[in-house]
């Protein structure tokens, strides 16, 4: 109780427990004194004076073991030994107070303790003893929660480096083949065409720009996102010319609506790899948000190549046929948003595949 007169948190919870555990032990003292006890006076006389008595006892035990051994684990015999000495001392110092309130001469304290209220005072021993030891087991298991509180803080910092980490790694998987058949294309266009050559080195600076600032926050908008698969595939419609066609729609009342950065990527460029890229016409993409309550729906829908026959919606991890991209992201979203979060493939009509990335925004 002493260390908690000036209490934060959940430890004024703990002083709350603390007060009522003190109240209810004193009153059962005085409904004892009162009806059990020959020649023991009126209730509210008792109560009073094992009010008195049990808090003096109670801030001489748990402020001794402060002063002494503060947060760390008292000793067992010199806590025992303060319980022993503060019963007494507590029990006559409380007396004091409880004549003072009521206005009894103070030289009735000789007297009782010429008449050495023994039964009394071990009583109180006893009762310090146990008072004692809840009080300090309050304090510590305050101590206890808190501490699994920095543990829990410590390991949700762990888990954000190791989500970078993974960022940047899905980052490096992503940007080579890109950057590569950009720039063997912008070669080829500075000789032929100078000013589509411009035009597409602007956009790849555009999106080289968009692309590390992602990889270097643990939070993006859609707004932000969307600008970054608007210049990837600005890029890949100057390098594929007719053989792709685009178009995103985000609404404006959710462009500031932020999610975890590189998750919306992976899916554009899945499905310009495995779908739009090998067929000899090519294909659409077409990238869309929205909300249903709580949930955030993006779907990107391609005109490619379509699933395999023999698709799972959850191939094994080591099936080779399974996209880097795609299990990247399902890994992600289940670290940061739960079971509630998920990424489906399906079938597109016509042709081709829709990714449905489904985020509870709770």
């Amino acid at each position: 109780m002493f260390p908690l007169l000036f209490p934060r948190g959940d430890q004024k919870v703990i002083l709350i427990r603390t007060i009522l555990a003190l109240t209810g032990f004193n009153t059962l003292i005085a409904l004892y004194l009162t009806f059990v006890r020959e020649g023991g006076g009126t209730f509210q006389l008792n109560w009073v004076f094992s009010m008195l008595i049990g808090t003096s006892i109670t801030l001489l035990v748990d402020g001794s073991r402060w002063v002494i051994w503060r947060r760390n684990k008292p000793h067992p015999i010199g806590f025992i030994t303060i319980c022993v000495v503060a019963a007494p001392i507590g029990y006559y110092f409380g007396h004091f107070l409880g004549m003072l309130v009521f206005g009894f001469p103070t030289s009735e304290l000789t007297n009782l303790s010429e008449r050495g209220d023994r039964a009394m005072v071990i009583m109180c021993i006893f009762l310090s003893l146990i008072s004692g030891f809840f009080f300090w087991n309050q304090s510590k298991l305050a101590e206890l929660k808190a501490e699994a509180e920095k543990e829990k803080a410590r390991n949700a910092a762990i888990e954000r480096q190791a989500m970078q980490a993974q960022l940047q790694l899905l980052q490096a998987q992503i940007e080579p083949h890109m950057l590569f058949n950009t720039l063997a294309n912008l070669q080829g266009l500075i000789a032929i065409d100078p000013h589509r050559a411009q035009y597409m080195l602007e956009q790849l600076i555009l999106y080289l720009r968009a692309s590390l600032n992602s990889s270097r926050t643990d939070k993006t908008t859609l707004k932000q996102e969307f600008g970054l698969m608007n210049a990837y595939l600005e890029l890949l419609a100057i390098r594929m010319g007719k053989r792709l066609s685009y178009s995103t729609h985000l609404p404006p009342e959710l462009q500031e609506i932020e999610i975890a950065p590189m998750l919306l990527q992976p899916l554009v460029e899945n499905a310009i790899k495995h779908g739009v890229e090998p067929k000899m016409e090519g294909g659409t993409i077409q990238v869309t948000a929205s909300m249903e309550g709580k949930v955030l729906h993006v779907k990107v829908s391609d005109t490619g190549m379509g699933l395999p026959f023999d698709y799972h919606e959850a191939p094994p991890a080591n099936d080779s046929s399974s996209h880097v991209g795609n299990a990247n992201v399902r890994e992600r979203l289940l670290a940061l948003y739960g079971k509630d979060a998920r990424l489906s493939l399906s079938a597109n009509q016509p042709e081709g595949v829709v990714a449905h990335l489904t985020i509870p925004l709770h």
